[in-house]
């Protein structure tokens, strides 16, 4: 059966470059940028980046006509926006919505973090960004996911993955969806941003698949990209295969037929993101299930 066109790509470690982007040269210190996707690469909805800053370094106020979120891989950096700053660290990610200005500053060393854009910006419209007069200096506050006033910000750790330690006094916030973890064929899947942290055009949660963990070949209405940040997994993207490890990336685009497994014998930990955001149905659709129709089909002579 022909596999038609291909809807995907796959980036890795290796070819990470951070580089000063176009047009922030005067506008930024120390900051630097590796583009994994955007609509170079076929995508739409999705632009996907990890950023650098250094310790002293500066991105001055901007807004984009894109909603961001973002995931500290590493370090710590202070974000501005108009409700105060925030510290980030690793482990920390929030939500910048559509039109909200915001700045980064540099804080107790180099900063890098994981960036997802949608849709996808557009170099014909200057990458849908534009400068903003300086926000306020403000003393930044870390991620306190207890407070209730905390509208755009969490945290995850790898543990929070850990079936046997999702008790209250663990995760140290109120049981709730927010909580929440998904258990299915060796796979483990957390939240991190959608809805409920105020996004409306993309998601973002981390996926763990223990040894033997398996997604079978199945396809979506929206993109994805995938972050490998521990571990080894064998994944398949329009009937190619690879073997992604830490630091590579890839993303499958609406109607790219994919899946993966782990052979073992360690677990595969990566950071996940869709856009536009799933349906509240048919966000899935596996091949196995429409190959198990046509063989009813056709033993019941409808084929």
């Amino acid at each position: 059966m022909s596999q038609g066109p291909s809807r995907h790509l796959v980036r890795r470690a290796a070819e990470a470059a951070p580089a000063v982007p176009s047009g922030w040269e005067g506008r930024s210190r120390g900051y630097r940028r590796w583009t994994a996707v955007d609509e170079g690469s076929g995508a739409l909805h999705t632009g996907f980046a990890v950023c650098v800053l250094e310790r002293d370094g500066q991105v001055d106020a901007h807004v984009h006509s894109f909603e961001e979120t973002i995931y500290v891989l590493e370090g710590e950096g202070v974000l501005l926006t108009p409700e105060g700053g925030r510290l980030l660290r690793a482990g920390d990610y929030g939500l910048v919505p559509v039109g909200v200005p915001h700045a980064w500053r540099g804080a107790g060393g180099t900063v890098r973090w994981a960036e997802m854009q949608a849709p996808g910006p557009r170099d014909r419209y200057g990458g849908d960004t534009l400068f903003v007069p300086p926000l306020p200096e403000a003393g930044a506050l870390p991620v306190d996911v207890r407070d209730p006033r905390n509208r755009r910000f969490g945290h995850i750790e790898p543990w929070h993955l850990e079936v046997d330690k999702q008790t209250q006094e663990l995760m140290a916030v109120s049981a709730s969806m927010r909580t929440a973890l998904l258990v299915y064929s060796g796979i483990t899947v957390k939240m991190m941003v959608d809805q409920d942290l105020g996004a409306q055009l993309s998601t973002m949660f981390m996926v763990q698949y223990e040894p033997g963990g398996r997604a079978g070949a199945h396809d979506h209405p929206f993109e994805e990209t995938y972050l490998i940040l521990e571990g080894q997994v064998e994944a398949t993207f329009d009937g190619a295969s690879y073997l992604l490890e830490a630091g590579d990336l890839a993303w499958a685009g609406v109607g790219c037929v994919h899946g993966f497994h782990n052979p073992g014998p360690g677990r595969v930990r990566w950071l996940e993101t869709q856009a536009p955001q799933p349906p509240a149905r048919h966000s899935y659709r596996f091949v196995r299930d429409w190959d198990y129709l046509r063989e009813v089909l056709g033993a019941e002579g409808g084929g």
